[in-house]
């Protein structure tokens, strides 16, 4: 049994390396962007992903307002906000929670969420268009473009433990960005993303 135990752990860690079934591949260039994202905060609606991008490059960000796992990782959030902007690098963060819309998703709820989090902008992606662009699948889930090339370079996990952001070890997305900037290799590129799913509206 304990032998059993310890096979079924250390597959379920491995894949934290692989890629998200169906999401954007590593290498890719910007999704089309979809006309119906707009930013609670200013109502600005990008024509492209590349309208809010840094010559450093873009890191999106699918996010919400009651997920436990975003709000667990609320301070590692901001670390990384804060991190990306002494990199000169954009973010951008996105609800996806086309559902939950009326409810705690609303604009006004995202308002008040992000206005407590010091949120810069954060945009609501009408019908959950933009997360199907990109295949993402939770919240929190961050996807980082390289300014240079416009090409995705890491997607994924923030970090190694979403469950418990405090006892973290191996932070995947600031080694991922610092590299981006410093043009080294990112290892991995690519980690399973862990949190609540997206909230897409069932088709009838």
């Amino acid at each position: 049994m304990k032998k059993l135990f310890g096979l079924l752990l250390g597959t379920a860690l491995m894949s934290t390396s692989f890629a998200q079934s169906g999401s954007l591949a590593i290498g890719s260039s910007y999704p089309a962007q979809p006309t119906h994202l707009s930013d609670i905060f200013s109502g600005q609606t990008p024509s492209s992903l590349k309208d809010l991008k840094s010559s450093k490059g873009l890191l999106v960000i699918f996010t919400c307002n009651t997920c436990p796992f975003v709000l667990k990782n609320a301070a590692r959030t901001k670390d990384i906000l804060a991190l990306a902007k002494a990199r000169g690098l954009a973010v951008a963060l996105i609800n996806s929670n086309e559902a939950q819309r009326s409810d705690a998703d609303s604009p006004e709820q995202m308002m008040a969420y992000g206005k407590k989090e010091g949120y810069t902008n954060y945009f609501v992606d009408k019908n959950s268009e933009l997360a199907n662009s990109f295949g993402a699948s939770h919240t929190p889930e961050v996807f980082l473009f390289d300014g240079k090339t416009d090409k995705l370079v890491y997607k994924g996990a923030m970090d190694d433990n979403p469950s418990d952001p405090g006892s973290a070890k191996v932070m995947y997305l600031k080694n991922a960005i610092d590299n981006m900037i410093a043009g080294k290799a990112i290892d991995p590129a690519e980690t399973k993303s862990v949190g609540c799913s997206i909230k897409r509206l069932r088709k009838s």
